[in-house]
Formats: structure tokens, C-alpha cells, sequence
């Protein structure tokens, strides 16, 4: 704002007001919003009659869309790849494990490169009508299914509960209840461990240090006892 309101302080001043008013979006893909502003920003500053409210409606109008593509895309689909990807190296005892959690970070500074030189480049005209088009939506929702693809595999790959509980009868084999629950459906506790955070989650909001508290509390309890195995 300084540089393109050099010789105008009181523009300067407007400027600088009307980015102060509440804008909130996802990091990488907000980006494109940042280049927007900055391209009608620029054109303001040069004489283009763009008026001030134009450039916070656009903020604020396109913040809600961007941060479901951003959150979905890069936060629920690219972290969980890259996560899982790490984590099976590590399993391994590969040293490369450690490493790869790093490509994260790059991706999002590389995408929000991108973003912000996009959004410069095409400003708001472009943007909105690939919004109405309908695009953006299926973008959405392809990424939501992919994310949650590998939430499931995940899940079904590093969640591994099971129970030691037998019981024993005279004159009979002892009953073991993993080999009961494993004829009713094999990782059916798993499955249960699963269902029950994603339930506290929709009822109780995603408090994840409440949760992997709770999960260490269990665990150590149900093995004391002998529960868990």
C-alpha cells in the first residue's frame, strides 16, 4: 500500500483502513484472493475508478468459497497423502520417513505462489465466473472423496485395537471374544474406536488434545485390566 499510494497519504490511509476489516480464509488458496485485491489495488492507485467497497465485498464474498477449497484440497486431501506416505517409511525404520512430513510446507508455499501470481494475473472477473460455473464445486467435492478414501485407509492401516478377554468353562474350550468378534467382522473394534471419536467430534467439537488424551487414558486403563491387548 505504501509503494503504490507513494504521493497520496490520505489514499494511503483509506488503503490501509480498508484492509483492516475482518477477512478470514485458508492460508494457500486465500492467496488468490491476496493478488485479486492487490491487482484492483493497483489499478485504483494508478486512476482506474475502482471504488474501496468493491475491494472488501470481493474479500469477503470470495473468502467463504476459497477457505472450502483450501481446507478440502490441501488440508483434508494433500496433508493426509503426505502424512500417510511419511508414516509408512517411518514404519519401515526408512530415514526418509522423518523427511517427507517436509514436502507439506513447500507444497503450500509453492500453491500459494501460485495463487497470489493467478489471482493477479486473471482478477475478479475471471474468478467469479469459474465460481458460477460450477467447477469450483465439483473440485470440492471430488477432493472431499479422496480425502475421505484415505482417512478410511488410514484408519483401517494404523488403528489396530483387539482384546485378550477369555473365558474360561469347566470341561470346555476356553472362550476367546477376539476370535468371536473377529467371525462378526473382522477390525470390528478398530471400526468401533473410529466411529466413537468421529462421534465425539459431531457432538462434543474437535478437541483433539481431549481426544488423544482420552484414547491414552483408555488404552493404559483397558490394558491394566486386561481388556485390551
Amino acid at each position: 500500500m505504501k509503494k503504490l499510494y507513494a504521493t497520496d497519504e490520505k489514499a494511503y490511509i483509506d488503503a490501509l483502513k480498508r484492509h483492516m476489516e475482518f477477512y478470514n480464509s485458508e492460508g494457500t488458496a486465500g492467496c488468490l484472493i491476496h493478488g485479486i485485491a492487490l491487482s484492483m489495488e493497483e489499478k485504483k492507485a494508478n486512476g482506474v475508478p475502482v471504488p474501496g467497497e468493491v475491494i472488501t465485498g470481493i474479500k469477503t464474498g470470495l473468502m467463504g468459497p476459497i477457505a472450502g477449497i483450501g481446507d478440502t484440497i490441501i488440508w483434508g486431501t494433500a496433508k493426509a497423502i503426505i502424512l500417510a506416505l511419511g508414516c509408512t517409511f517411518a514404519l519401515q525404520g526408512n530415514i526418509i520417513g522423518a523427511f517427507i512430513p517436509f514436502l507439506f510446507p513447500l507444497l503450500g508455499y509453492m500453491l500459494g505462489w501460485l495463487f497470489l501470481k493467478f489471482g493477479y494475473r486473471v482478477g475478479k472477473d475471471a474468478v467469479m465466473k469459474l465460481m458460477k460455473s460450477g467447477m469450483i464445486n465439483t473440485i470440492i467435492t471430488g477432493a472431499s472423496i479422496m480425502g475421505l478414501f484415505m482417512m478410511g485407509a488410514l484408519s483401517s492401516s494404523y488403528v489396530s485395537v483387539s482384546t485378550s478377554l477369555t473365558f474360561t468353562m469347566e470341561n470346555a474350550e476356553p472362550i476367546v471374544v477376539q476370535d468371536i468378534l473377529d467371525q462378526i467382522l473382522v477390525g470390528i473394534l478398530p471400526l468401533i474406536c473410529i466411529f466413537g471419536i468421529y462421534w465425539y467430534f459431531t457432538r462434543k467439537g474437535a478437541n483433539y488434545n481431549k481426544v488423544i488424551l482420552g484414547v491414552l487414558v483408555i488404552s493404559m486403563v483397558a490394558s491394566f485390566f486386561g481388556i485390551l491387548g
